[in-house]
This record gives structure tokens, C-alpha cells and sequence, in this order.
């Protein structure tokens, strides 16, 4: 299974000590070059991004259609374009992004998409985690996760956890 990774997922999953979750998942992650710029720009801010550097699971590529990337580039930021470029370039599985618009474009060219939640729920339905609620919390809490109280009200429902 082939899964690319924006910077939401990951370092979310990071800031609260879960990332390991993604390695349970997939066994292995690829990031874009400037997604893993916007990951260890983390250590400036004092976060702890030791459990990254060390995940010789994740692999760090470029996009090899530069002109491709940089189509992307003027309607995204450069994470996510990346993303989304080298997401296409390996016909992956996955790409794992939460933003709306980046999701958006990724979609619009055939790509599937899962964001943190729905990896979070995949994770409860594959047996990896018990509830789904107290890592929302804490990834709302600790991380600064954005979510709507209805669209969280909606998941927890969905995963009987409401």
C-alpha cells in the first residue's frame, strides 16, 4: 500500500505521541520533501519531533514534475501541493490531508483522501485504538486540532462513541 502524507496527519499525530498510529496502519508513510521542512520546523518552536526523526518508516521524496508541482503551488501551499503531486506521481493508495481546498483538488484528480479523523477512525475499526473521542480531545487540546463541535458530534455518533 503506497500512502502519501500532508503535514496535518502527521504532525498532529506527533505534537500528542501518537504518530505510531500511522506506521500501525500503513507500515510505511511517504512525505514530501517540504512537508517534512514544515515537520521539523517544529523543533524550532520547542516541540519534542524526536519520534519522527526516528520513524525509519517515513520516507521523504520529491516530485519529479516540477511544472506539476508548481501548478499546484499557485493554488496551495507548498505542503500540500507537494502532496498531492507526488500522490499522483506514485498512484497511491492514499494521500492523507485535511484541508478542505487541498482536499478538494485531490479529488478533482482522482486521488482518495483521508483526513486525521478518518484515519483515527480507521484505526478504532482496525482494533489499534479503544475510543476515538480522547485522542479528538487531546488533539484539540494539546495540538490546537480544529473541529466543529456538529462534525465532531457526527463522528463520535458514527463510531458509537455519542
Amino acid at each position: 500500500m503506497i500512502v502519501v502524507s500532508d503535514t496535518s496527519p502527521v504532525s498532529n499525530l506527533l505534537l500528542i505521541g501518537r504518530l505510531g498510529l500511522l506506521e500501525n496502519l500503513y507500515r510505511s508513510v511517504i512525505v514530501p520533501k517540504s512537508v517534512d521542512t514544515e515537520i521539523r520546523m517544529l523543533k524550532g518552536l520547542g516541540k519534542d519531533i524526536s519520534e519522527y526523526e526516528n520513524a525509519v518508516w517515513i520516507k521523504v521524496l520529491t516530485p519529479k514534475d516540477q511544472a506539476k508541482t508548481s501548478f499546484f503551488k499557485s493554488i496551495l501551499d507548498p505542503g500540500e501541493a507537494e502532496a498531492i503531486s507526488l500522490a499522483l506521481e506514485l498512484d497511491c493508495d492514499f494521500l492523507l490531508i485535511d484541508e478542505r481546498i487541498g482536499t478538494k483538488v485531490a479529488r478533482e484528480r482522482g486521488l482518495k483522501t483521508l483526513g486525521l479523523v478518518g484515519v483515527l477512525v480507521k484505526a478504532k475499526e482496525e482494533k489499534l485504538i479503544p475510543h476515538v473521542r480522547p485522542i479528538l480531545d487531546e488533539l484539540r487540546s494539546v495540538a490546537g486540532f480544529w473541529l466543529t463541535d456538529k462534525f465532531l458530534d457526527r463522528i463520535l455518533s458514527e463510531v458509537g462513541e455519542l
